[in-house]
């Protein structure tokens, strides 16, 4: 059996995750928050053979750092019964949002990788460096184990170049590597591959749209296999509406803010980031809180939730032009997968091209399941995302293991 340890370090979180990628089971999870702050949280968790929990331990105490938080979670998975190296963990996989032009498939981390992940943290300086603590902490606390970067750009690579050029001057763009690069694409072909097993067809055969909905959100076209467009781009600032991030907008309101309004890089930077998207429009990042107040007819929060249904609809009919042919739209991540109410909202003026949902299967059920009639010109799916699972499969492939 073939286990692994992926690591997803957030700028003031670690998730982990050790998996069986045999028996696609878990054998262990933990997730320390607030790291830096004077309490923090940490959860471990031991899973049976089956991968049903088994034992909990949850714990506050301040964690000063991504080391501190790094070294009580192999504390207490130790006194759990579940340190990796007792299960017989035999490789670490690391998320890493940004591989810019560099990376285009998983790699083993080596001190050269880790320089030319540094480089890539002006392109994603909310997320890239926090994925290089997790790897520089994680290979210092685990030093006997091969450590493997998985980049959420890389399926994206295949972009054509209509879809991932942007239309300025062409030797700015070549200095400074100036393209749509893509996010969440672990998820999108995680997602779309298990879309087309679900409905029988070949991979290479079928063409699809996926709506990745969580607190960051993205949409991809992918014909045969392949990723033809996708919503975010240079960053993952752009494209559909987020928890905190505005999705497409006028790059001239930029300007605008900064030479007209007075406003810093910086501050322009943490209203794009941190201060926008249903934040902004609402100051309810949270779906459900967001649903709760529209219900209550809050004017805001309706807007709010209205243009994420434009901005959705707007992306689907978009992705359906560029394919020319649909076989499936699937929804995906925690808003996604569970939120059928804006599901059947984003797909309700597609009736006319043969798009029907099933009420029902819609509202009801859990897990993967197809939500759309019989009938439907095009099957809709709801999958949920397992990105996890994807970056161990990915250590498996880089590392020859399993073999």
């Amino acid at each position: 059996m073939t286990r692994v340890l992926v690591i997803n370090s957030g700028s003031s979180s670690l998730k982990l995750q050790i998996l069986d990628t045999a028996t696609e089971t878990e054998l262990a999870w933990a997730l320390v928050e607030r790291i830096g702050e004077p309490t923090g949280t940490l959860t471990v968790r031991r899973s049976d053979l089956a991968g049903s929990p088994a034992g909990e331990r949850t714990t506050e105490a301040g964690f000063a750092d991504h080391s501190a938080a790094l070294g009580r979670v192999l504390e207490s998975a130790a006194e759990l019964g579940v340190h990796p190296i007792d299960l017989g963990v035999e490789a670490i996989g690391h998320r890493v949002v940004h591989g810019g032009p560099a990376f285009h498939a998983p790699v083993e981390v080596t001190p050269e990788v880790e320089a030319d992940i540094e480089e890539l943290e002006l392109l994603a300086p909310l997320h890239n460096p926090a994925n290089l603590r997790g790897i520089r902490v994680a290979r210092e606390l685990l030093p006997g184990l091969p450590h493997v970067a998985v980049f959420d750009t890389g399926f994206f690579h295949t972009l054509p170049a209509a879809a991932h050029t942007y239309a300025i001057d062409r030797e700015v763009a070549r200095k400074w590597d100036l393209r749509r690069y893509g996010f969440h694409g672990t998820s999108h072909e995680f997602v779309s591959r298990r879309t087309a097993e679900i409905l029988g067809t070949p991979y290479d055969e079928l063409d699809q749209i996926v709506l990745h909905l969580g607190n960051g959100a993205s949409a991809s076209a992918i014909s045969g296999g392949r990723a033809v467009d996708t919503s975010m781009g240079l960053t993952p600032l752009e494209g559909l509406v987020m928890g905190t991030r505005p999705g497409d907008l006028d790059p001239g309101l930029i300007i605008h803010l900064i030479r007209d309004r007075g406003m810093s890089p910086e501050d322009v930077s943490t209203l794009l980031n941190r201060d926008s998207g249903l934040e902004g429009l609402s100051g309810a990042r949270d779906f459900r809180e967001l649903l709760g107040r529209v219900d209550h007819g809050d004017d805001d929060a309706t807007l709010a939730y209205d243009v994420v249904i434009h901005r959705l609809r707007r992306y689907i009919g978009g992705y359906w032009a560029v394919l020319g042919e649909v076989g499936a739209i699937t929804f995906t991540a925690g808003v996604g997968e569970n939120v059928a109410r804006l599901r059947a909202d984003a797909l309700a003026t597609l009736t006319t091209w043969g798009v029907e949902i099933d009420p029902e299967a819609n509202e009801t059920g859990s897990g993967e399941r197809i939500i759309s009639t019989p009938d439907s010109r095009v099957a809709v799916l709801v999958v949920p995302t397992d990105e996890e699972l994807a970056i161990a499969r990915a250590c498996d492939v880089v590392l020859g293991l399993g073999e």
